[in-house]
Parts: C-alpha cells; sequence; structure tokens
C-alpha cells in the first residue's frame, strides 16, 4: 500500500518502538485475532496427513493434504478447518487487514531478499518465494509487450511502518491517513509478502499513476499467474478499509493466486469467508 520512498515520512526519521507507539497510533496493540468457528471439529483436522503437514510441511505440502488450493479454500472459508491459522504470519496465506493485527504486532519474516534483475526507486526486500515470483512477474510482462515494470516497496519493519503511518497523520490527518496507509503492525508489508510496483518505461512514476498505464492493465490481468493478486481493488473500500491500490501485489502463492483469479474474487476476506474490516477496533 502507499507509504514508500514517496511517502510524506517524519524529516527526523525517528524510530518507534513497539511500546512507545500505542501512544502515537491508536489500535497498535496485540488485538485479540477474530476466531474461525465450526459447527463441529472438523473430520479434516484429525487427519494425520493433514496434521502432519501442518506442523512440518510447507504451504504447498499443507494445501496438497487438503487435496489442492481449492479444496484448502473452500473448508478453511467453511469453517471446516479450525486446525488453520489464517493469523500465521509465517504461512503465505496469512490475512492481515484492520482487525486482524500481526502476531506479535512487531514480527518480521527471515530471511528476505531482493528481487533481481528490475528497476527500483528502494532497496526493496521480500520472502524468497515472492522475490522470486516479482523476478518472473517482470521478466514476463517486458517479455509480453506491456513495458518495463520496477520494485517502488516491498517489506517494512514495525518501526518503518511507524514512520511511514505517522508521516500520513502529520499530513493529511488520521482519517484519512487510515485510508492510505496502514498502522504498524496491520500492515501487509511487514509480512514481506507484499510489494508496490510501478511502470518504469524511461525511469519509474509514482506508484499512483500505474492504474492508467499498459503496465497496470497487464498486472490486473496476470499477476495471479505468479503468485500475486491486487489486494486493494477499486471498489471494494468496505471491505478491506482501504482506497484502490491497483500497485499494491500481495503473494499468496501460485495455486491459491490461481483459485482466487478463476473464483473471481477481489478480496482476502471474501476469498477466506472472513467479515470485512473498514475499520480498526478502536
Amino acid at each position: 500500500m502507499i507509504g514508500s520512498l514517496n511517502a510524506a515520512a517524519p524529516a527526523d526519521g525517528r524510530a518507534v518502538d513497539a511500546a512507545a507507539v500505542a501512544e502515537v497510533v491508536p489500535g497498535a496493540t496485540s488485538l485479540p485475532v477474530p476466531a474461525q468457528t465450526s459447527a463441529a471439529t472438523a473430520a479434516v483436522c484429525d487427519d494425520p496427513t493433514v496434521t502432519t503437514a501442518l506442523a512440518q510441511g510447507s504451504d504447498a505440502e499443507v494445501l496438497s493434504a487438503f487435496g489442492g488450493a481449492a479444496t484448502f479454500r473452500s473448508t478453511v472459508a467453511g469453517g471446516g478447518a479450525p486446525c488453520v491459522s489464517l493469523a500465521d504470519p509465517a504461512r503465505e496465506w496469512v490475512v492481515v487487514n484492520k482487525q486482524r493485527p500481526l502476531v506479535p504486532i512487531d514480527w518480521e519474516p527471515d530471511p528476505v531478499i531482493a528481487p533481481a534483475d528490475m528497476q527500483r526507486t528502494v532497496d526493496g526486500r521480500l520472502r524468497p518465494a515472492a522475490a522470486d515470483a516479482l523476478t518472473a512477474l517482470v521478466a514476463t510482462a517486458q517479455a509480453e509487450g506491456a513495458g518495463a515494470i520496477g520494485l517502488n516497496s516491498a517489506f517494512r519493519s514495525f518501526s518503518s511502518q511507524t514512520r511511514t503511518y505517522n508521516g500520513y497523520v502529520d499530513s493529511l490527518g488520521r482519517d484519512a491517513a487510515d485510508l492510505q496507509s496502514a498502522r504498524p503492525g496491520f500492515s501487509e508489508h511487514q509480512t514481506g509478502l507484499a510489494t508496490d510496483v510501478a511502470a518504469c518505461d524511461g525511469g519509474c512514476g509514482a506508484i499512483e499513476d500505474l492504474g492508467g498505464t499498459p503496465q497496470g492493465a497487464w498486472v490486473a490481468a496476470n499477476a495471479w499467474r505468479f503468485g500475486f493478486v491486487v489486494r486493494y481493488e477499486d471498489g471494494y473500500t468496505p471491505v478491506t478499509g482501504y482506497q484502490a491500490e491497483p500497485w499494491h501485489l500481495r503473494y499468496i502463492g501460485p495455486e491459491l493466486a490461481q483459485v482466487y483469479h478463476d473464483g473471481g474474487y477481489h478480496t482476502l476476506e471474501e476469498f477466506f469467508g472472513l467479515p470485512a474490516a473498514p475499520d480498526y477496533a478502536d
């Protein structure tokens, strides 16, 4: 989401730690994560293949244990898999929004690496799978004639997001800031799975200009092929709480991204059967 090199950040570059930010940013504490409910304990959670995959396996192995990404999504969204946590920040399917902070709130992914072979306005890093996927996305967009795409912003730590968010509050006021930048601990950028991209023909433009470019149209139509979804689409502010951001891509992995695309979904909240999150709890 907005809050990269172009964002209005405090001039002194001060860092604010998790304890101090509560005084500046209301709601930036570890809020309870809404529990998924089910009429009865689902049999899938008693399946040794599933329990072993959840305990020891990769995300892809968990999806396979469920019988594929489509079955995983429908089972989780229907409340039939209480053993699957959509709050686990280590999982590519984690959902972070204004009602679902990271737990712990200052969690950081490790490792994060820089995607290769692309223009950038910052030294952005992502989790390895997301970084590799972005490298492939950028190369394919160029090869298919969409033009150059560059990285504007990627992983941001709790303290970095604090500076970014407070910069927006200082310049716009809290209500307007909340439509454009996440409070620290509530940002997808902190997961290492989100990146802001820009059109970079003849140099990278502002991320806000992406939507009117061939690159923006290509990203909207093709990001799913590489495991990304456009997280904040136009018209879905009542669900996500953010203005449209065609530049903000969220990595959920290729299997889930294809289910997302094929099913015509527009938000992760809808995809996983979660309530809308237009506002913070405070």
